[in-house]
């Protein structure tokens, strides 16, 4: 059990720590203090301890090389960009996480750290019951849900052998994402929210009808956090569980955004339907009863209009911390 406030956990590995979750986990991290903090990821960032491909072999030992008792694997390839490039996907999603299995596995007696992996909704496949319980089957159609699948069936094996001691959560659709869109099926989610509040008009690709699983950035450091302290004896060998959220129609995303900025932000939404995502987002899950999680304690944003308020407060928050331009 890893207990993040009594001192036990000395050092913690965050991989993909350069990614939008990463960087606010580590924000978190820091913030809470008393543990060394090991950040890698494949792209150079400042704050990095190490860059380089967590496939690639001898990679994952260089960073378990310090022994950390805590380690949250975010690192992959996201939804779009697994679809389009099939050996990329497994490369990094498959190979890299069967690599720190390994390594974790090799590095000898007496090393038995927490490993928090992030999995996805995506391992969950049509057709779907109107709310997905604990028990509904793991059957994905995407690249991505395959590969995430697998690293759920590996992580409970290898905790199950006593390796490690694994959870893995299943985020749902992270809204209202900051920065720049990158290639997941699903950045539209965001991207009708976060352009129209920066008064920049937004692309929806699929019908207002559209329903899915949410749940803010805020929301994902406490499913995180909250996972990294649980006791995982009360998972038994269910290690992976569907994290709580809100389910909600692209129509009721818009809705709360014309709540909460008003007509002029909603009007600033342009339909250009898709087939390619509407596609992949037919086979996404629309709705979950997370019960077992709820149970464990992990708990979901209250309401659509809070995730949108929340990203606002946190740019806002942002802002206020840049430094100022210097003066001419």
């Amino acid at each position: 059990m890893a207990d993040l406030g009594s001192g036990l956990v000395k050092r913690i590995l965050v991989i993909g720590a350069a990614g939008m979750i990463g960087r606010k986990l580590v924000a978190r991290l820091a913030a809470q203090g008393g543990a060394e903090l090991i950040q890698h990821d494949v792209v150079p960032f400042e704050g990095a301890s190490a860059v380089s491909d967590l496939s690639t072999p001898g990679e994952a030992e260089k960073l378990i090389a310090a022994r950390p008792e805590l380690i949250f694997h975010l690192a992959a390839v996201v939804s779009g960009e697994a679809e389009a490039d099939f050996e990329k996907g497994y490369r990094v999603n498959l190979d890299g996480t069967r690599q720190l299995f390994e390594a974790i596995r090799l590095a000898g007696e007496g090393y038995r750290p927490k490993v928090v992996f992030t999995s996805s909704i995506a391992v969950f496949g049509a057709p779907f019951p109107d709310a997905i319980g604990d028990e509904f089957l793991n059957a994905p159609l995407t690249s991505y849900g395959t590969q995430k699948a697998i690293g759920e069936l590996l992580l409970s094996d290898y905790s199950r052998r006593g390796f490690f001691d694994g959870i893995g959560i299943r985020l749902p659709t992270i809204c209202v994402r900051p920065g720049k869109p990158n290639k997941a099926a699903s950045g539209f989610f965001s991207g009708i929210l976060r352009e129209p509040l920066a008064g920049q008009e937004a692309v929806l690709p699929v019908p207002e009808t559209v329903r899915h699983w949410f749940a803010s950035p805020r929301a994902a450091i406490g499913f995180l956090l909250h996972a990294a302290a649980l006791d995982t004896r009360r998972l038994g060998d269910r290690r992976n569980l569907s994290m709580p959220g809100l389910s909600a129609t692209v129509g009721e995303q818009i809705e709360a955004l014309r709540g909460v900025a008003g007509e002029k932000a909603a009007r600033l939404i342009r339909r250009e339907p898709d087939p390619a995502i509407m596609r992949i987002v037919e086979g996404w899950p629309r709705n979950f009863d997370a019960r077992r999680a709820l149970e464990l304690g992990f708990r979901a944003d209250a309401s659509f209009d809070d995730i949108i308020r929340f990203h606002l407060e946190d740019e806002a928050q942002k802002k206020s911390a840049s430094p100022l331009p210097a003066r001419a």
